[in-house]
């Protein structure tokens, strides 16, 4: 059974847009698990363009699940977490001019780096997982990095415009969910999921939490928060 880590960046991303204190991502995270959240995630970008270092440290006080933080590796953001130690840290890759995540982090490529800053992370306790697309070879890197998780990218299956292309991402999503489990990491997924696409991967074999904001935060403007929450976490979990 799939547990939901709520993504909380856009609650405030619509404070940011004025300048104010409202709606506070902080709350947000508090109604989240009352209504079943298994886990609060937030983005804390090199930019600060919504989740400010105040959120995260008044998160890390009051969260009691669990807070994962996503982050691309910039020395103040690391310094930021290490001062902090969330629970867990996901590795993002992260460029300035995205909308938003647009793929999953190049572990073969920047492996020495990613290794350093898992030892680094492990070090003071903190759980690793890394965003990654669903490639074997990047899986295997993950692994050889010490990381204890991967995060499937997801968006190509959220982006699909036709069944068969929905069916063959899908299909992508299960081979490497076979090699992450294969390889002994801890399964997790995330990325341009939503009500209508969420329930084939939260059934695939092994998956044990989908990390989603952007549908949910769409939805409680026309249902409420708590509302929205409850209603992906019975999609997630099955019940």
């Amino acid at each position: 059974m799939a547990k939901l880590g709520v993504n909380v960046d856009h609650v405030a991303t619509i404070r940011q847009a004025r300048g104010i204190d409202e709606p506070d991502p902080v709350y947000a995270a508090m109604i989240a698990e009352e209504a079943g959240a298994s886990c609060i995630t937030i983005h804390l970008r090199e930019d600060r363009r919504h989740i400010q270092d105040r959120d995260l440290y008044i998160l890390k006080k009051i969260v009691k699940t669990k807070l994962n933080l996503e982050m691309g590796l910039f020395e103040d953001v690391i310094k930021v977490a290490m001062d902090v130690l969330p629970h867990n840290i996901t590795i993002v890759p992260e460029r300035r001019q995205e909308l938003t995540t647009e793929g999953g982090l190049d572990v073969v490529k920047y492996f020495d780096d990613v290794k350093k800053y898992v030892e680094e992370f492990k070090s003071k306790g903190i759980t690793v997982s890394l965003f990654i697309d669903p490639d074997d070879d990047q899986i295997k890197a993950s692994k050889e990095t010490g990381a204890q998780f991967v995060e499937l990218h997801t968006g190509k299956y959220a982006d699909a415009k036709t069944e068969e292309e929905e069916k063959a991402e899908l299909d992508r999503l299960i081979k490497a969910s076979e090699t992450v489990l294969n390889v002994g990491l801890g399964l997790n997924a995330g990325h341009g999921l939503n009500y209508r696409n969420v329930v084939p991967v939260a059934r695939i074999n092994g998956m044990n939490e989908l990390n989603i904001g952007h549908s949910i935060v769409a939805k409680a403007v026309f249902v409420g928060f708590k509302e929205a929450v409850k209603e992906m976490v019975y999609l997630v979990r099955g019940y």
